[in-house]
């Protein structure tokens, strides 16, 4: 009861950013609090708070998802195809703002994808880091990992992000 209504909502958001699936999501956070709810006599000996212990879990949670493979990562093509609008349809003081958004979607959609090709242990702490705002000892302490092994994990992930976006888009312009 308290702790659904209490968590559910941020450890959604969290579980769908890195899933991108409502069902999956969905299905990831039922398994999340059956298993905190079952497990909720060992919470007290972890010595992290609440919030920690279920990101915990919902991250366990989704990279086992991952891990077993039955997931299909999007290319950018077809994430731009499944949102492709036509600008013409704007009138013409709506357009530059049309356009404007749509370089920014796309530009989340060039990130997004990258985020994708990583591995899961550079997802997570980004993830956790710029779409959960977490602390870099909010992460080390959901990660059970020391605060250095969050920074560096970040940095590098931060870095093969930035190098995938502009591989893609020399790709795009080629």
């Amino acid at each position: 009861g308290l702790l659904f209504d209490e968590f559910y909502p941020q450890l959604f958001g969290y579980v769908h950013r890195r899933v991108l699936d409502w069902d999956v999501s969905k299905d990831i956070i039922s398994e999340t609090f059956l298993k905190a709810y079952t497990h909720l006599g060992r919470y007290r000996w972890l010595g992290i708070s609440v919030a920690a212990w279920l990101y915990r879990i919902a991250t366990n949670e989704v990279n086992q998802y991952f891990r077993r493979g039955k997931y299909a990562p999007a290319s950018l093509n077809q994430l731009h195809d499944d949102f492709h609008f036509d600008l013409r349809d704007h009138a013409p003081g709506e357009r530059e703002e049309a356009e404007r958004q749509l370089a920014e979607y796309q530009d989340f959609l060039s990130i997004q994808a990258a985020l994708k090709t990583l591995d899961v242990k550079y997802q997570e702490v980004i993830a956790l880091r710029f779409f959960e705002e977490k602390s870099i000892l909010q992460i080390a302490e959901i990660l059970d990992k020391p605060e250095g092994t969050v920074k560096s994990l970040l940095s590098r992930g931060l870095e093969k992000i930035r190098q995938r976006v502009e591989r893609t888009a020399t790709e795009l312009t080629e």
